[in-house]
């Protein structure tokens, strides 16, 4: 499928709902003409051409807090890391050091399962290495992750709780503070039930099949079955989003909530699916909140 035909039904899917139809949203297209930060350094975690990315750290002495960037795109390798560089270069010049990694992804060669995974794992960890020669504080570690990326930043900080049996554990990773979840996909067996040809569509494709034939694949990635994190969540949420539903998301936090961790939910009134991947006027500050909660000193 072509780049093209793929932002195609991204925008297709915007309009799918007549209702939501009338309410101008930001559209992918308009997210990706926004201008853009100055390139952080790149650095590889792997072999691979997906196996890399960029560091960007704070003026000062540090040591800096430091947030894992995880892009979406439906897990799919037609959309990269480029659009959430937006992102990085906003919480960087609020002194947090950012990583924002890319992975291969459905499409690439090792894309899907268990790849993709093992790529954000891998980059998380390579922390580690980057943080003996750069000002970074490794007990602050945080993930954050737009949509299909928001799914991955919360697994991040449920794989310590990995089974040693699952194709994903790894001893010791690299513990995650906090998760900054942007539209997040938190329910993978209720996410893949779909339009065809939509981002639900590649759910199955990226764990393997549906979930009476891969239950356990479901069970190590999906968040709302990982919970309780025991971490910090924040999330921010368009309620007119036609691509993660506001509801799914609500759930999830009362989930989260219930099984003891610290949640909390800052919905933006009438926007949509990209709004919650950038700062702008109309999100700002709903990002400064996020980041004052992630960052509070904890007990």
């Amino acid at each position: 499928m072509t780049l093209l035909l793929r932002v195609g039904l991204i925008e297709t899917m915007a309009s799918e709902n007549p209702a939501r139809a009338k309410e101008k949203t930001l559209s992918w297209s308009e997210l990706t003409q926004m201008a853009l930060p100055p390139p952080g350094e790149r650095i590889t975690y792997g072999e691979g051409p997906q196996q890399f990315g960029e560091l960007r750290v704070p003026k000062g002495e540090g040591p800096f807090p430091v947030m894992v960037l995880i892009h979406g795109g439906c897990w799919q390798n037609a959309f990269d890391y480029v659009y959430i560089t937006r992102l990085a270069a906003w919480l960087t010049e609020r002194g947090v050091a950012t990583w924002t990694i890319e992975y291969r992804r459905l499409g690439d060669d090792g894309g899907g399962w268990p790849g993709t995974f093992l790529d954000v794992a891998n980059a998380t960890d390579k922390l580690r290495e980057i943080a003996a020669t750069s000002k970074l504080d490794l007990q602050r570690v945080y993930s954050g992750g737009h949509s299909a990326g928001g799914q991955l930043a919360l697994w991040l900080a449920s794989r310590a709780k990995l089974e040693q049996t699952s194709e994903l554990f790894v001893k010791d990773p690299l513990p995650v503070r906090g998760v900054l979840g942007l539209a997040a996909i938190t329910h993978l067996a209720q996410y893949r039930i779909g339009p065809p040809k939509s981002c639900h569509s590649s759910v199955e494709p990226l764990l393997g099949g549906p979930p009476e034939r891969v239950r356990e694949r479901y069970a190590a990635t999906s968040p709302v079955e990982r919970l309780p994190l025991r971490v910090r969540q924040v999330f921010i949420q368009g309620e007119k989003d036609p691509i993660v539903s506001a509801e799914s998301v609500r759930a999830f936090v009362e989930a989260a909530k219930r099984a003891g961790d610290n949640a909390t939910l800052l919905p933006l009134e009438s926007l949509g699916h990209f709004e919650a991947a950038v700062p702008l006027p109309s999100t700002e500050a709903a990002f400064n909140e996020a980041l004052k909660l992630l960052l509070a000193p904890q007990a």
